[in-house]
């Protein structure tokens, strides 16, 4: 190795301590080699001139907080060694040698690659490339809002815009509902839990999981000692986080029962550690390392609903049918959230919406000042059952905070309302509790709560029952006498599936009476998302096209297009049907001959009963 290439090697040393690498206890920084037994097992082999032999480049730096990312350095004396156009000269060049080490590496790890050349500070040529787990191409990484990064940066920075690549997002969802599977099972067999007891169960886990002292100790208490432990520190995590809204027996009084579990804390045959032991040595290996990435609310958000669909019995357990992922995430596009809006919740459940909400506001802020507002002023929610107010607030301490606006209680208590309407939310989120039996809990009434919260010409968004658009109620004209109706989609029949509910989602625009708006309702025909029904995972975008159709989706309504057979522009009141089937144009050139064939058939068959019955 020449002389100048150590001095590009000193350069990134001196630029890595600069940047705290040495300094983080659980970060490791290596030379040339490494002790990590998986990464000498990619790399024996991996020398660059392909002759054998055992290669690795000049650093290697991984981190116990999120074991599967992994960060290699490159480097090259002169810049224009930087880079061969194909890719294909690992010896003579920064960038090819990196991304050779690096899709060996991908096999068990998101890789980071960074190619670095140049003698000065000043003159250094800096690449940065990731590689998710299982791929082989590479692509350059970007950062939170698409654009390249061209220096070196911090640890906790190349893992967050890695964990916003849609290759390791896609990956990490994989994981998770494969492990959510496997834990069901092991729950089912041997923790002998309720069904709305399972999910406080990880939670609480994953909660005690923050405590680093926990985590290093879990191993080193009797199984008696270590139930009490596990309480203790739950406790103590929801006191660290001081929840303003909430008092701390409301906060753990969920988890209470769990804490005298007999059979968590009874040692057995297969588990002589005890049942509560071998949960959180799986959470601590399985899903921690995911939540250690606080910006990866949508990924790990995956992991409760995941889990809610394995659970025996009742599906509708916990009190409420949780939002698809995907369409949390719609709410979000539909609103068009931007780090300034203040988004409100008030059926909040485990704080679906109020994640997606995040998720997307952070995505687009730019300034550290801009990410600590949105999750202390951004986020507003209301839950009141205790056992939901539980979940959601531990989801979103353990998505980095945005828990300082989470009220327990009623939507339509007084007191609370009154503080709510202080936050002036522009925009408002809502799936409220489905086919209330009492009028006074109508789907329609949390709509009109919903929407009086807000300031006036924010935009108010919920998912409810086909019926609420369709069936007369009183309701919907008091609704229109102070709210304009905006749009109405009709979604997928099977969206909430295994639960047997039609549904469409409803946009408001709050205190602006739709009789002044003179405007006509735009009506989408929503009812293909690409998703298919699996036996395990439920409804899943195994195509990969959601994110297409989503576009496509939000493009028109946008821009409030006209297109046969999918949308429709139509003045509506009160008394009209509000759903996209009553006011849709038949797109003609989608019919078949085929088609015309079944619908004649149909109607001689009609015709032929008919007539019969009338002889």
């Amino acid at each position: 190795m020449s002389k100048n290439e150590r001095i590009t090697e000193n350069l990134v040393r001196d630029i890595l301590r600069n940047l705290k690498y040495y300094e983080q206890e659980e970060t490791v920084v290596e030379e040339q080699k490494s002790q990590i037994e998986e990464v000498k097992k990619l790399l024996k082999g991996a020398s660059k001139t392909g002759k054998g032999g055992t290669g690795a480049p000049e650093f290697i730096i991984s981190t116990s907080d999120t074991p599967d990312f992994i960060v290699v350095f490159e480097c090259k004396a002169d810049t224009k060694k930087h880079q061969s156009p194909k890719l294909d000269k690992p010896v003579d060049f920064a960038v090819d040698g990196v991304l050779h080490y690096a899709k060996k590496l991908a096999k068990s790890y998101n890789v980071i690659a960074v190619a670095v050349s140049g003698q000065t500070k000043s003159s250094l040529k800096i690449s940065n490339w990731i590689i998710p787990k299982g791929n082989t191409s590479a692509k350059l990484l970007l950062n939170k809002s698409g654009k390249k990064i061209s220096s070196i940066i911090s640890l906790d920075d190349y893992i967050e815009h890695g964990t916003f690549d849609p290759d390791v997002a896609k990956r990490r969802h994989s994981d998770l509902m494969a492990f959510s599977r496997e834990l069901h099972e092991f729950m089912r067999d041997h923790a002998k839990l309720t069904e709305s007891e399972k999910p406080l169960l990880v939670s609480g886990t994953l909660i005690a999981l923050k405590n680093k002292a926990f985590t290093k100790s879990f191993d080193e208490y009797t199984p008696s000692e270590l139930q009490k432990e596990w309480m203790r520190v739950i406790k103590s995590e929801f006191k660290k986080a001081d929840i303003p809204h909430s008092k701390e027996y409301s906060m753990t009084q969920p988890y209470s029962s769990i804490a005298v579990h007999p059979e968590l804390g009874k040692p057995t045959k297969k588990y002589p550690r005890s049942v509560l032991f071998e949960l959180i040595k799986m959470l601590n290996e399985k899903v921690w390392p995911f939540i250690s990435v606080y910006h990866d609310f949508d990924v790990v958000g995956q992991f409760y609903g995941e889990f809610l669909k394995y659970t025996g019995g009742d599906k509708k357990a916990l009190g409420i049918v949780l939002t698809p992922r995907h369409i949390t995430d719609l709410f979000s596009h539909i609103a068009n959230v931007t780090p300034k809006s203040k988004v409100l919740d008030i059926c909040a459940g485990t704080g679906g919406f109020l994640i997606s909400a995040m998720h997307n506001m952070l995505k687009k802020s730019v300034t550290k000042e801009e990410e600590d507002n949105i999750k202390a002023n951004g986020l507003i929610g209301i839950e009141q059952q205790p056992n939901m107010y539980a979940l959601g607030a531990s989801n979103m301490i353990l998505r980095g905070d945005g828990k300082a606006n989470l009220h327990q209680g009623s939507c339509f208590d007084e007191g609370i309302i009154e503080a709510i309407k202080k936050h002036n939310c522009d925009v408002g989120m809502l799936n409220p509790p489905f086919a209330q039996g009492d009028e006074d809990l109508h789907e329609l009434v949390f709509i009109k709560q919903m929407l009086d919260c807000l300031v006036k010409g924010g935009i108010g968004i919920a998912i409810v029952p086909m019926s609420c658009a369709i069936t007369p109620h009183t309701l919907r004209e008091e609704i229109l006498k102070h709210h304009t109706l905006d749009a109405v989609m009709s979604m997928p029949d099977d969206l909430f599936y295994p639960v047997g509910v039609v549904t469409c989602i409803m946009v408001f625009k709050a205190k602006i009476p739709h009789s002044e708006t003179n405007l006509k309702t735009w009506f989408g025909y929503w009812k293909n998302d690409e998703f298919i029904k699996t036996k395990i995972y439920g409804r899943i975008d195994q195509n990969e096209k959601w994110n297409e159709v989503k576009s496509h989706w939000i493009e028109s309504y946008r821009n409030k297009e006209n297109i046969a057979g999918f949308c429709r522009k139509q003045k509506v009141t009160h008394n009209e049907e509000w759903c996209a089937e009553s006011y849709m144009e038949t797109d003609y050139n989608n019919i078949t001959k085929k088609d015309f064939d079944i619908a004649l058939r149909k109607f001689l068959v009609y015709n032929l009963i008919n007539s019969a019955e009338e002889k």
